[in-house]
């Protein structure tokens, strides 16, 4: 692959929407019940006495679509390009668009399914509650299932868009590094989810992989807004 120069203008529309993303995320994540994850019970009574449990993995998944929406364009931008990669591009872009997939999937289960699990389990009677417990936690085994293919995707997706950024001219390679890295951390992050679910590793994952991808998406913003 050659080495290319991007104008930073075309930047602006992918930047806008992968921060735009990165920022409905964040805002909307605060308002995320939390506590001990892999601690079920104390875990599943918090999410049954949350009122905003639906909405909240809702405003995530719109977040998800925006950013992924900003990889999609970052590859036409690429694509436009003379000297630009024929595979990494398009495959960046399908890794992207089947993260996004994933992660419907996901939102389904956790922010849908395993609440109505978790409020049934809270309102049933002694003699059922053991049954309606191990149903939940059928459901949040099956949230790290597709969590953990979910950070797959996308950290191959991000992991591949950093290779293009690293070469093309125009764009300070910085970005790409710390784009590269937040990539590998969701990576490392979807294999300790299949192994451990929501241990203190995959927490520490959690937190290096949005603070990098926001410090990325921050300096990419500033990058397509620039004027010269």
């Amino acid at each position: 692959m050659d080495h290319y120069t991007l104008s930073p203008r075309a930047l602006r529309v992918p930047a806008t929407l992968v921060f735009g993303g990165v920022l409905l995320s964040l805002v909307v994540g605060f308002f995320h019940a939390d506590g001990p994850a892999n601690d079920h019970p104390a875990a599943f009574a918090e999410y049954a006495h949350s009122g905003a449990w639906i909405a909240v993995h809702l405003g995530q998944f719109v977040g998800m679509t925006v950013f992924v929406a900003g990889l999609v364009a970052l590859f036409l931008v690429f694509n436009g390009q003379p000297g630009r990669s024929v595979w990494i591009g398009p495959f960046g872009a399908v890794a992207a668009v089947l993260a996004l997939g994933l992660y419907g999937v996901l939102q389904a289960v956790d922010g849908v399914a395993l609440k109505h699990a978790v409020d049934a389990w809270m309102a049933a009677p002694d003699g059922e509650k053991a049954a309606r417990f191990t149903s939940a936690e059928a459901v949040r085994w099956l949230e790290w299932g597709v969590r953990s293919y979910h950070t797959f995707m996308l950290g191959v997706s991000v992991f591949l868009f950093a290779g293009l950024m690293v070469r093309a001219g125009g764009v300070p390679r910085p970005i790409g590094y710390l784009m590269g890295l937040s990539g590998l951390a969701y990576v490392a992050q979807g294999w300790v989810l299949g192994v451990q679910g929501f241990s203190a590793a995959n927490g520490a994952l959690i937190v290096a992989g949005i603070v990098l991808v926001f410090i990325w998406s921050v300096c990419l913003l500033w990058t397509g807004r620039r004027e010269h």
